[in-house]
């Protein structure tokens, strides 16, 4: 599996976690109107496919984005996206300062190269994000639907 189809992949499967657990999806796209729209397979693994669009890299720049987060009252996010190393490592900060908790799954995030890829992810860890898998994102995210469940 190539890098583009292995990021698909796991950002289809955390779509897929959301929808069945009514998670709140916030899509933002970097300058579309230059940089193209969003890959087709995830535009149609989102019902209502609404983007906010943006030409800050940080996407905490982006009233529209900041208000998304406010109105769902999120206090964890987790982060996928492109250009780990800028787009995703300058939202990544401004939310872990804001005090929100960031998790970062490894394989649902990418760069154009492999170096600022990990770059990004190791800047990330540095500033306090949790780097995690989609299967561990996944699996936490069952434990605690299924412990609040047996709660009740």
């Amino acid at each position: 599996m190539g890098r583009k189809e292995r990021l698909l992949d796991r950002v289809l499967k955390l779509l897929d976690l959301a929808r069945v657990f009514h998670l709140p999806v916030i899509v933002t796209e970097q300058n579309p109107r230059f940089l193209g729209s969003t890959l087709p397979a995830i535009q149609e693994s989102l019902s209502g496919y609404e983007p906010i669009e943006k030409l800050h890299f940080d996407c905490c720049a982006v009233d529209a984005f900041n208000r998304e987060i406010e109105e769902k009252g999120l206090q964890n996010i987790i982060l996928t996206g492109i250009e780990t190393h800028i787009c995703v490592f300058q939202t990544c900060v401004s939310l872990l300062e804001k005090g929100y908790g960031v998790h970062v799954p490894h394989h649902a995030v990418d760069s154009r190269t492999d170096d600022n890829r990990q770059i990004g992810l190791s800047l990330m860890r540095e500033a306090g994000a949790t780097i995690t898998s989609t299967e561990t994102v996944i699996f936490q995210i069952l434990a605690i639907f299924c412990n609040s469940t047996t709660r009740h």
